[in-house]
């Protein structure tokens, strides 16, 4: 113990020196504004160990190299002036800070050295009080985690996906959080898949509320055909949720079936479960795009059968018009010698005439379903 606490009084004042060199995002911005950094701890022994002053980055690192553990260290939306000294604090490498900082990346897992950087992209229900053509069903954000052998970097984009919760159900679970940072990527892995699980069922609802309203009797003065807008904002919605999950397959098959020196043995039969999951939810997706496709057809269909049956009827009143339109036609032109025309009853036998007709005409399109 007492060369512990002279290796700390060592540490000490050479961490105070070299601060500004390790800590780009301390030094350049204006110390009243917010930092990126949202949390940063030691942990050993599946403990996180408690300080009166909160570590900065190289502070923690600098522990941890001293006495073992991991530091866990947590970013929202930094800039690259802001990561740039933890970047060179830990070695990442410069396309993995790029991903990092400027999100917008599919989901993936990448591995530089002894580093594995993992991209998640987290799905959010937006909730609405009635699905519209503009409706946002599901909103985006990432989680990007840097896993290295005695560090974990999480990088979070977007105003949901918070880890807060998740640090505190990790820091209940000490023999959990005692193998090391492989333990923290599966925990944020979980915790991402378990959101795509709630998400689909949040859309399954909508999806059978368009459904049902499709296959409804439409209200009077709605025509058919008027959802076809919701329908496809609906979709969109889908596909984007699908951007989301897809990707991910690949990366949770590697880290559930390969050896890999930075994930541990006991966790990787963990990350099996958090793949099956992933498979479930990926089929329900593709099983909601396959079902919005049939809605949508079939949506357009009944439209398309309503405009026919709107044209037969309005060719069936054309015919029966045409019999009087014809009749009147030929009595009104102007020839002197024409039957019947100084006949005294010639008029209401025309008249006649005419009514039975069209109200033989009339029965026909009736009895045949036009009219």
């Amino acid at each position: 113990m007492s060369m512990i606490r002279d290796l700390r009084a060592v540490v000490r004042p050479s961490l105070r020196k070299s601060n500004a060199l390790h800590n780009a995002y301390d030094t350049t911005r204006d110390p009243s504004a917010s930092s990126a950094v949202v949390d940063c701890a030691v942990y050993r022994d599946g403990r996180r160990l408690e300080r009166g002053t909160c570590r900065t980055p190289h502070e923690a690192m600098l522990e941890v190299r001293a006495e073992g553990g991991f530091a866990w260290i947590g970013l929202h939306e930094p800039t690259e002036e802001e990561f740039a000294g933890i970047a060179r604090e830990f070695g990442l490498h410069p396309l993995a800070v790029e991903d990092a900082v400027h999100a917008h990346q599919r989901p993936k897992l990448e591995r530089y050295d002894d580093t594995l950087f993992t991209v998640f992209k987290t799905i959010h229900y937006v909730e609405h009080a009635e699905l519209t053509a503009t409706s946002e069903v599901v909103e985006t954000g990432e989680v990007m985690c840097f896993t290295g052998r005695d560090f974990v970097i999480t990088v979070r984009h977007g105003g949901h996906g918070s880890l807060r919760a998740l640090r505190h159900r990790l820091q209940d679970d000490p023999e959990l959080l005692a193998k090391g940072p492989s333990a923290v990527l599966h925990s944020i892995a979980d915790h991402v898949v378990d959101g795509y699980i709630a998400v689909a069922e949040a859309v399954q609802d909508d999806i059978d509320e368009v459904e049902i309203e499709v296959f409804s009797t439409p209200a009077k003065g709605s025509p058919r055909g008027s959802g076809a807008g919701r329908i496809y904002q609906l979709k969109r919605e889908v596909l984007e949720f699908k951007r989301a999950v897809s990707p991910l397959l690949r990366p949770m098959q590697l880290l559930s079936e390969r050896p890999m020196r930075l994930i541990d043995p006991d966790i990787q039969k963990y990350f099996r479960d958090v793949a099956d999951h992933l498979a479930r939810v990926h089929e329900e997706v593709i099983g909601f795009d396959e079902l919005l496709n049939s809605i949508l057809q079939a949506n357009l269909a009944q439209a398309t059968v309503a405009q026919n049956e709107d044209m037969r009827k309005i060719t069936s009143w054309a015919a029966i018009v045409a019999v009087p339109t014809m009749i009147c036609g030929v009595y009104g032109m102007n020839f002197k010698h024409m039957p019947e025309l100084g006949w005294r009853y010639g008029y209401p036998m025309v008249l006649g005439v005419i009514g039975v007709v069209c109200f033989s005409i009339h029965r026909m399109l009736k009895r045949n379903g036009w009219l």
